[in-house]
């Protein structure tokens, strides 16, 4: 059968994750490996969760974490998140959240909602790959989002409705961005919620690595600052996107939004369409655990990567040759490197995989044009010292041979 015909156009748009396609060179013991955006397993608090799992499944309890259970997500989970919010500055309550299956399954869920084809969708350039794949689904056209709001909101609404749809949001992580490591300062996000006020659009904050500074001054969420402008969450055009991915384990896929009460009850009926809720137990279980050790598990998170991103740095500095470039990140879990005019990134990774036995992420895969070919991303999360090391040296003989 020829299942091209019967596809959606949509699907022309669809592609496998080159970060996902990377992840398979982990089976190989020789290959020193920066490509995965992934945290160190060897970190995950497994006793802490072999131990929830215990309780939730015990006896007179196996039955509501075994049971459907409603879409907005476990109360208790949410009550929890809502005072974690609270602490950043985002007064809100539990009907402000909603659990997801990850926070991609909330970026899915924001194309849906507010994507309809060629309607413009402001991005990072670069911008996080994942969420390019969520939202290609919806065909949307990208323009470079600009936080400090540099180009007039007028000129983006015109080129928007020329191009046949109109402004629908503008889509960044803040904190330690995936890829490139980068915050955006108070005054960007100040601004950006100008240009936002003037589109009348929407701001999807995605804050997946939030939680992993490990110096310099936190700031608060944009989020946090529309709130402090406008007294409440539901005068709020910001969606604050979560996740326990980073911080507990990724495995269990629970991540959460946090909104205006109408936005969260439009994201309820597509979850409802979609798979009616997040699993009921790994939602009981990330709520035990969160509320026994997350403090102490980030703090210990933060002083382990803390030192592998000051190793990866140093070596950087000692490895890279002349006109080489690179992010210096004060959180996450990405450094972003920009070699020399002319050089592909994409074709230095099948050298390098070959004479050097070293993996990264090639660049042009997070710019929603396919440009800036003479970029990469770098992990150091699930390296040690003597690893990075190693593979950084295999990375600068690689980029001098060219």
């Amino acid at each position: 059968m020829d299942w091209s015909a019967i596809l959606a156009g949509r699907m022309a748009r669809m592609k496998a994750s080159e970060i996902r396609e990377l992840l398979k060179l982990l089976d190989q013991p020789e290959i020193i490996s920066f490509a995965g955006g992934i945290p160190d397993p060897a970190l995950f608090p497994a006793d802490a969760f072999r131990d929830a799992y215990a309780q939730a499944l015990a006896e007179g309890r196996a039955g509501a974490a075994l049971q459907y259970s409603v879409s907005e997500g476990h109360r208790s989970l949410r009550d929890w998140i809502a005072g974690e919010m609270a602490a950043l500055g985002i007064p809100c309550d539990a009907d402000n959240i909603l659990i997801t299956s990850g926070s991609q399954q909330a970026l899915d869920y924001l194309g849906k909602l507010m994507i309809s084809p060629k309607d413009t969708a402001l991005v990072g350039w670069p911008t996080y790959l994942g969420a390019l794949g969520a939202f290609n689904a919806y065909e949307p056209r990208y323009a470079r989002l600009d936080p400090l709001g540099n180009r007039d909101a007028a000129q983006i609404r015109a080129e928007a409705e020329a191009a046949g749809g109109r402004v629908k949001f503008a889509y960044l992580s803040a904190d330690f961005a995936n890829p490139t490591g980068v915050t955006i300062d108070r005054a960007e996000r100040e601004a950006l919620i100008d240009l936002a006020d003037a589109l009348d659009i929407a701001i999807i904050e995605d804050a997946a690595y939030q939680t992993l500074r490990y110096n310099g001054q936190a700031i608060p969420p944009i989020l946090a600052l529309e709130i402090a402008r406008k007294g409440s969450i539901e005068a709020c055009r910001t969606i604050y996107s979560g996740s326990f991915s980073k911080s507990l384990a990724p495995g269990l896929r629970v991540g959460w939004v946090c909104a205006a009460k109408p936005v969260i009850g439009r994201l309820v009926l597509l979850k409802q369409a979609a798979d009616l809720h997040s699993p009921t137990i790994n939602q009981i279980v990330t709520d035990i655990v969160a509320r026994r050790v997350f403090t102490s598990h980030v703090a210990h998170l933060r002083e382990v990567y803390s030192a592998r991103r000051d190793h990866m740095l140093a070596a950087l500095a000692r490895e890279m040759p002349e006109g080489v470039s690179w992010t210096r990140p004060e959180g996450g879990m990405f450094v972003w490197v920009t070699l020399a005019d002319g050089m592909d990134a994409a074709d230095l990774l099948t050298r390098a995989l070959v004479s050097e036995k070293v993996a990264f992420v090639p660049g042009r895969a997070f710019f929603a044009d396919g440009s800036n070919g003479n970029t990469l991303r770098l992990s150091f999360a699930c390296t040690d010292a003597p690893t990075i090391d190693e593979g950084i040296a295999r990375l600068g003989r690689a980029i001098r041979k060219g």
